[in-house]
């Protein structure tokens, strides 16, 4: 499990150095020659990611009531712990660009993709891909031990999926260099815990869904 806790701290350590970068030139959009403005890949990934790993968040927290497991117990809090830093960098960002955190537009409209997330009038639809349902996190809640374990890997092993894509899609068409750095950071970490989970879930006699 020294695994999971060297990708938390090697992502930290990315993100500490990306803040030092330069705020003033995430702020300045860098390459750009000016703030993002609201439509912009930059500020759709910015907003769409920092939901997208709130919940992640929200998860590994629920998890770790629900089970003793200690070797999922670490990887819930590496993971809380990486994608609340990175989410707050996102916001951090919007607040330095002077942009709203919410939009009108549906999800992952900067990726070309608006409305294709959604689920129209499910109310238990996930917003954008890899995401969980209402339902699958109403149940996640009501799990204990093995059961627990099993769903809460195979979930965020979609969550991490429907994360590296859209990461993949700031990479080829946000223009901040910083923000860019973070996505990249986030692709690479993620497929990382994504090859563990899949090694947790097969010594628990399961797979990815």
């Amino acid at each position: 499990m020294r695994q999971s806790g060297l990708i938390a701290a090697s992502a930290v350590v990315v993100l500490v150095a990306g803040g030092a970068i330069s705020y003033a030139a995430v702020a300045g959009g860098e390459e750009s020659g000016g703030a993002p403005s609201a439509g912009s890949a930059d500020a759709g990934f910015a907003r769409d990611m920092a939901v997208h790993h709130q919940q992640a968040v929200e998860m590994s927290y629920i998890v770790r009531d629900r089970t003793k497991d200690e070797e999922v117990r670490r990887l819930a809090y590496d993971i809380a712990q990486t994608q609340a830093n990175q989410r707050g960098m996102l916001l951090g960002w919007l607040d330095l660009w002077e942009l709203p955190k919410v939009s009108a537009d549906p999800p992952m409209t900067w990726m070309g993709m608006g409305g294709l997330g959604s689920s129209g009038e499910d109310p238990d639809g996930a917003l954008m891909p890899g995401m969980a349902t209402n339902a699958e996190m109403k149940r996640l809640g009501e799990l204990n031990g093995k059961q627990a374990e099993v769903f809460y890997l195979q979930l965020m092993t979609d969550h991490h999926k429907g994360g590296v894509h859209m990461a993949e899609g700031c990479l080829s068409k946000c223009e901040v260099g910083v923000e860019k750095r973070l996505a990249r950071t986030m692709v690479e970490g993620q497929r990382s815990e994504i090859e563990l989970m899949a090694g947790m879930l097969r010594e628990r006699g399961a797979r990815a869904r």
